[in-house]
């Protein structure tokens, strides 16, 4: 039946106002997660409501939090703020306060500090030394036990909470602190086994939203792909000597992960670091960060004008390839992984027709031996920039907790979970093939920790492994003729192939394919699928720039898009189909907020525009309208304008009620019926407002993964 404005007009009852409280009301998924993992959870937006001015990590406000607020009860979470603003307000060191804060133990002659502390061994005293960053002091003595029990004090140093004594000497080579105890603000165990078994009372969706959460972000505004990239970034943590590289844009937090999210990683600033500070002093024989901590990082890695020493560039090339470097004539191994992050200065397309996808690197690592260590490369033009919404106020893992978890999940090895299902390309080489293992691996073990995947869910893991490591692969091509080109790709059980590409190879393929890499593209094999006896192409995702039509022909068939594709447009996907058409039909039950309002306004000037203009044209919708009453109202008035204003270029618009299904689809008098999978919802949601370029042209905005089939009924 037609809805009319008396039919979708809102009964006028209004309900009643939302409690204004701070504490937002916990989702499903919120309650799940505190059902299932009590006391080591807490929720993300209590970090900023506590921080305050102190300087500290996430993960060092977090084990304050999960002490006093690990909790899904209101009142615990308000009491639990409270405790730990005092606790920062009375113990934490702020540099400007130093000398106020030894004041304080001078009088009281013992005070409790939070302060990031190092140390180093006094050879000729045969002491230990601790000094205290933000309180200014030194060569306060520490005990060998302590400093065995914590090692990275040893390393760059560690944040503990410690209680300093005040006793002076008329002696002026004593030193007056004396520190009564430190401990380190990291947990001291936890319960893998729970971890385990709590894991699997979530299913793959809860799960990685789970996660996401646990890493601040609210995973709502996120599509599967995307959360997929953000996963990878944790990677290196629980992956022994995991080498990956984040390329892209500045603000999309490429350096949050190693700089604020767990204990075990240590994020260099400036990219810039000598050979005895990272591996060892051969003077001394002191050990350099690789041999203390799990992930190092290398922030702001990209400059083509940055200073390298040869040295360190060989000795990092062989420590990526063999897990060792040389002590003097001794060989020593380690386990860190090496992740580079960088910012871009051009665009993908820039990069692809004129260089490469390193291009920004230091010339001494734009080099194809040291590239080709790297295990996967994510592409950072993908991921959002970050805004303030997209931070979650549900619940997750707290730092410290999700850190020894990925940790201890070192010792696993899931590498071979995709081999009853699939085989990788014989082509493939060993170095290639191990790269997609780490990555495989890596990701089962975050997102299934058990072990335990469908063919599915493990087939869209290894996808995204072998991504990884083929744009690695394709840049080296362009760079060093010397390698071979690879058929990146698997097959199953049945013998079928499928070819993986990335996803700018889709985008820009003729700028992608020039040199080496169009060999390399030459000889990847089609991904023929078996169907009635009959071989028919199916692409994993479908070139935007590729027509719809052969000839006055138009396609007939499916075409699928892969998440935060661009290029996309009705202009493109829909137009040549409905060119001719006087009635036109759209079933979408989602035309209801404004963002789908603003979709069907784009397809209605398209057809306004291609059609003659003393023509008129009929547009049924097909919809259904919101139950709550306010946004009722709201999609009444949006469609109403939409109405007016299509009648003014000749399409009468008529909204019907839809009490049907969820399918979507466009059904025309000229015998098209395009069944859409998302309806015309295929955009990711962007910021920018008028002046960004996304919002007048649909060709430069993200999709998400989204199919469209075409069928010619007659």
């Amino acid at each position: 039946m037609k809805l009319n404005a008396a039919s979708m007009k809102p009964n006028g009852m209004l309900e009643e106002a939302a409690d204004a409280s701070n504490i937002p009301e916990q989702s499903e998924l919120d309650r799940k997660i505190n059902r299932f993992f009590p006391g080591v959870v807490v929720r993300k937006d209590l970090v900023k409501a506590v921080k305050g001015n102190a300087i500290v990590p996430s993960y060092v406000l977090e084990y304050l939090l999960g002490q006093y607020a690990a909790s899904d009860d209101d009142a615990t979470i308000r009491a639990g703020i409270d405790a730990v603003r005092t606790i920062l307000a009375d113990h934490y060191v702020h540099r400007n306060e130093s000398e106020l804060v030894k004041s304080k133990i001078r009088e009281k002659g013992r005070h409790r500090i939070i302060d990031r502390v190092s140390v180093v061994l006094n050879e000729k005293a045969d002491t230990y030394e601790a000094s205290f960053e933000n309180l200014g002091i030194r060569g306060v003595i520490i005990d060998a036990d302590t400093v065995r029990a914590n090692e990275k004090l040893l390393v760059s140093g560690v944040w503990c909470i410690c209680d300093i004594e005040y006793l002076h000497s008329d002696d002026s080579q004593i030193v007056p602190w004396i520190l009564g105890s430190l401990k380190a603000i990291q947990m001291s165990s936890f319960d893998l086994e729970g971890y385990l078994a709590a894991r699997q009372e979530f299913n793959s969706e809860e799960w990685v939203d789970l996660l996401i959460q646990s890493i601040g972000f609210d995973p709502g505004l996120f599509g599967r792909r995307a959360k997929l990239l953000q996963l990878a970034r944790l990677i290196p943590y629980v992956e022994r000597n995991y080498n990956l590289i984040e390329l892209g844009p500045k603000g999309t937090g490429k350096s949050h992960i190693f700089s604020e999210f767990s204990p075990h990683g240590m994020l260099i600033s400036g990219g810039e670091v000598t050979v005895p500070k990272l591996f060892v002093n051969n003077a001394n024989g002191k050990i350099g960060l690789v041999g203390y901590w799990d992930v190092i990082a290398f922030d702001e890695f990209a400059g083509k004008k940055k200073r390298t020493h040869k040295t360190l560039v060989d000795i990092m090339k062989n420590y990526m390839a063999n897990k060792s470097f040389s002590r003097g004539v001794q060989t020593m191994g380690a386990e860190a992984s090496m992740v580079f992050v960088g910012n871009t200065s051009h665009t993908v397309p820039y990069m692809l027709k004129h260089s490469d996808l390193f291009d920004e690197l230091p010339e001494a690592y734009h080099d194809s031996a040291y590239l080709d260590r790297l295990h996967c490369y994510i592409p950072g033009w993908e991921v959002d920039t970050i805004r303030g919404e997209m931070f979650s106020s549900g619940y997750g893992f707290i730092v410290d907790y999700i850190a020894e978890v990925l940790r201890s999940m070192r010792n696993s090895d899931f590498s071979d979970k995709y081999q009853p299902y699939f085989t990788l390309g014989s082509d493939i080489s060993t170095r290639d093939r191990d790269s997609i293992h780490k990555t495989f691996s890596g990701l089962m073990k975050i997102i299934y920790p058990n072990g335990e995947a469908t063919r599915a869910e493990i087939e869209e893991l290894l996808r995204f492994a072998i991504e990884g490591r083929k744009r690695v692969k394709d840049q080296i091509l362009r760079i060093d003729a010397t390698f071979d080109p690879v058929s990146f790709g698997y097959t199953d059980t049945a013998g079928i192939w499928y070819s993986v590409t990335t996803l700018e190879e889709s985008e820009y393929p003729d700028s992608y394919r020039t040199g080496r890499a169009r060999m390399s593209s030459a000889n990847v094999k089609p991904n023929v699928v078996q169907v009635d006896g009959n071989d028919s192409l199916s692409s994993q995702s479908a070139d935007p720039s590729s027509e719809v039509s052969v000839g006055d022909k138009l396609f007939e068939g499916q075409r699928d898009f892969v998440e935060n594709q661009r290029g996309v447009s009705y202009e493109t996907l829909l137009l040549p189909y409905l060119r001719g058409a006087t009635e036109i039909e759209l079933h979408d039950p989602y035309i209801r907020m404004s963002h789908q309002g603003r979709n069907l306004g784009e397809l209605l000037a398209l057809i306004a525009v291609a059609k003659d203009p003393a023509d008129e044209i009929t547009f049924k919708l097909f919809t259904t309208s919101e139950s709550d009453p306010e946004y009722q109202q709201k999609q009444f008035d949006m469609l109403s304008q939409i109405i007016q204003s299509a009648i003014q270029q000749g399409i009468k618009v008529e909204v019907v009620n839809d009490p049907g299904g969820h399918d979507r689809w466009i059904h025309t008098d000229t015998g098209w019926r395009i069944n859409l999978g998302r309806g015309l919802d295929i955009f990711q949601k962007s910021e920018g407002g008028w002046f960004a370029l996304g919002t007048s042209r649909q060709e430069f905005r993200q999709v998400r993964a989204f199919g469209v089939t075409y069928v010619r009924e007659h």
